[in-house]
């Protein structure tokens, strides 16, 4: 808890409640800090020449914007009449000097109140008890998961990880540095700013001020950064907190944030972006990035399949110390079929030209990323085993002046969020030309992830599967938290020879950088030298 107050001279307020309404008071200090009786947060208004002063506490007080330097705050009181205890509301009205006092006030208001509610509900303390608070990410999110989610992106470790994938910091400066129109005098907010990377860029592309929102140690990281960089940090504002409590003396222009995680969803920061829009964002305002594209694709990969169903051969032990471990290969064969497999794969192992579904952050609302309901249907381009879904995502920093894909497709520069498949435990057998269809559906769940229900169906081949015929249908629950991380070198495709002519039109080698210059989506291309 903080130990020294945060003041503010030379301010004016008055009390603008019915019963109490009265001149203004000038000359006045605006003072947070811990009360001398409770040892709680609260604001201290000291008239001039001693006046008595006015004290509201933070733990249930309001604070709303009138103006560039004026704020009201409202709290809850009490008073006893004839022996019976009334409760009112009671409203300030404060004026700053200056509209930077007037941002840092409410800064301080923010930082001040946030201390009542940042212990463990209910805690005893030495002067009392925590009030029970939560937000909206509270309610939704598992108090362990979200410990160890602020714990992992608190480590700078982790964010050198981020940092060094270059495909993904340089597109993000590119996006910013293309669009300087978008940033120019505008005020930024950085949602999950992390290390604070994409603050400072927005504010070499000439942001007026960047508030950067931090919910993790990494916030004092951050400080440290931006405090270092004075010649771009003076336009920077660290905020401690999460996007879902945290109160802006004023509305943002534009936002930006990397919320993507494996399969564009995992971590559920893409809800967090999303409030953070409703919340913070002007009507008009902008986001970068702005639209998100999960792209799917079967897949055929036996040397996947063997690795993955090799894995369970240790439970196939008859006499393992004199004991059969037979009764739980079963299990354990479904277990690790449950893991989605996290690597960067050769692009011809796609049967089928891919599909995708797309996520507009600047419409969609918040519960339409509680469940993603796809459906699948592809014409598979060659015969063969059909081992399960691929799965990839872009998004767009669809920007003034240049739109700016950044991809994490097959055969792209890899990135630190590689591919994702999909394995089933029974693979399809399907003919060139044959119809492939099935069902993707992502269900949210507290600890911060999705469970993957997949099904994938094809026609029988042979008499009859004009009129319909028999379906053959393998489905798979895999869980989006727990994947099996492969992270190797894309394996080599020999395909047989009589297949060798027939390679997918969307899987020739396109001219990924005139995409970009064109505003294209690179949603499919491939490195050239992986043809060679």
């Amino acid at each position: 808890m903080a130990s020294s107050p945060d003041l503010f001279p030379n301010v004016t307020f008055s009390d603008v409640s019915e019963a109490a309404a009265g001149p203004a008071a000038e000359g006045a200090t605006a003072a947070f800090g811990l009360g001398a009786a409770t040892g709680a947060p609260r604001l201290s208004l000291v008239k001039a020449e001693a006046e008595p002063t006015v004290e509201i506490d933070l733990a249930d007080a309001q604070v709303f914007k009138l103006g560039p330097t004026e704020w009201l705050c409202v709290c809850d009181e009490s008073e006893a009449k004839d022996g019976v205890e009334e409760s009112f509301s009671r409203a300030i009205k404060v004026v700053l000097r200056t509209e930077a006092e007037s941002k840092a006030f409410s800064l301080a208001f923010q930082r001040w109140q946030h201390q009542v509610i940042s212990g463990k509900a209910g805690e005893r303390l030495e002067n009392g008890s925590i009030i029970a608070s939560k937000n909206k990410f509270d309610t939704k999110i598992e108090a362990s998961s979200a410990k160890m989610y602020f714990h992992y992106y608190g480590q700078l470790l982790h964010q050198q990880n981020m940092l060094q994938d270059f495909v993904r910091t340089g597109t993000y400066y590119a996006a910013v540095m293309e669009n300087r129109s978008d940033f120019e005098g505008r005020v930024v907010v950085d949602v999950g700013a992390g290390s604070g990377i994409l603050s400072l860029f927005a504010v070499q592309a000439g942001a007026r001020h960047v508030y950067a929102v931090e919910a993790s140690e990494m916030a004092e990281h951050a400080q440290r950064l931006i405090s270092g960089n004075p010649s771009l940090g003076h336009r920077i504002t660290v905020i401690k907190g999460k996007v879902e409590e945290v109160v802006l003396p004023e509305k943002a222009d534009i936002l930006i944030s990397e919320p993507m995680g494996t399969l564009l969803v995992n971590e559920r920061m893409l809800e967090s972006y999303v409030i953070a829009r409703d919340r913070l964002l002007a009507p008009d305002g902008k986001m970068f990035p702005t639209t998100g594209r999960i792209h799917m694709a079967p897949f055929s990969d036996e040397y996947l399949y063997v690795e993955m169903a090799n894995k369970a051969l240790f439970w196939q032990q008859h006499n393992f110390f004199g004991v059969d471990l037979t009764p739980l290969h079963g299990s354990a064969f479904q277990g690790y079929f449950s893991q989605p497999v996290v690597d960067a794969f050769d692009p011809r192992l796609l049967i089928s030209p891919p599909t995708y579904h797309t996520l507009d952050f600047t419409s969609m609302k918040e519960e339409e990323l509680y469940e993603i309901n796809i459906p699948l249907s592809f014409v598979a381009s060659v015969g063969t085993r059909v081992h399960g879904l691929a799965c990839w995502f872009d998004v767009l920093f669809n920007g003034s002046t240049v739109q700016r894909w950044l991809t994490t497709a097959p055969g792209s520069p890899t990135t630190h969020w590689y591919q994702l498949r999909c394995v089933l435990s029974q693979p399809l057998y399907v003919m060139a030309g044959q119809e492939i269809t099935g069902h993707l559906r992502l269900v949210a769940h507290s600890a911060q992830s999705y469970t993957i229900y997949l099904t994938m169906s094809a026609k029988m081949w042979g008499v009859g599967a004009e009129q319909g015929g028999i379906l053959q249908t393998s489905t798979g629950k895999l869980e989006l938290k727990e994947p099996y991380y492969r992270l190797s070198q894309p394996q080599s495709c020999t395909l047989p020879q009589d297949q060798q002519q027939q390679q997918l039109p969307s899987l020739q080698a396109q001219g990924s950088e005139q995409q970009m210059q064109e505003g294209l989506s690179p949603a499919f291309t491939i490195d050239q030298d992986c043809l060679n």
